[in-house]
């Protein structure tokens, strides 16, 4: 990506409402986050391996992601991180936890917060069911990504 077009997406975010925007294209991928002092830009750039070196390094992420695949494979709707950061069930140390196994969600409703660069953002189920598991455990780091609860 051009540094024209990153400083564009720069401008866009620190002059929208958004505080949040993930771009993924071919040659990497962009993250720009509005803080409250400056917006931090995050370049990941991919690099495709070998065609050679694929076949032998295939068989240990294979073996690796068996029990990885392990919760995904309860049944249900599995609601993932939407970024990097800290996992928290509750608003507050003190506070009840926002759900617990078995509490029934609607879409929309809060269940867990991600603390990510001094900024606690709830996360918010995208289906309506019952929690049946609950993946993260509180104050943990998490990934984007990372399955948190499963639905039914």
């Amino acid at each position: 990506m051009d540094l024209r077009k990153l400083k564009t997406l720069i401008d866009l975010v620190s002059e929208s409402n958004i505080s949040e925007l993930e771009i993924t294209e071919a040659e990497g991928k962009v993250r720009i986050v509005k803080g409250g002092i400056a917006a931090p830009v995050q370049y990941v750039q991919t690099m495709a391996a070998p065609a050679a070196a694929q076949p032998a390094s295939a068989a240990a992420p294979a073996a690796e992601a068996a029990p990885a695949s392990a919760p995904a494979a309860a049944t249900g709707h599995v609601v993932k991180s939407p970024m990097v950061g800290t996992f928290y069930r509750s608003s507050s140390p003190g506070a009840a936890a926002f759900v617990e196994v078995g509490s029934q969600v609607k879409e929309g409703e809060t269940v867990c917060i991600i603390e990510a660069m001094k900024i606690l953002n709830e996360i918010e189920a995208d289906k309506s069911g019952t929690i049946t598991q609950i993946l993260g455990e509180n104050g943990q780091a998490v990934e984007y990504g990372q399955p948190l609860f499963i639905i039914e």
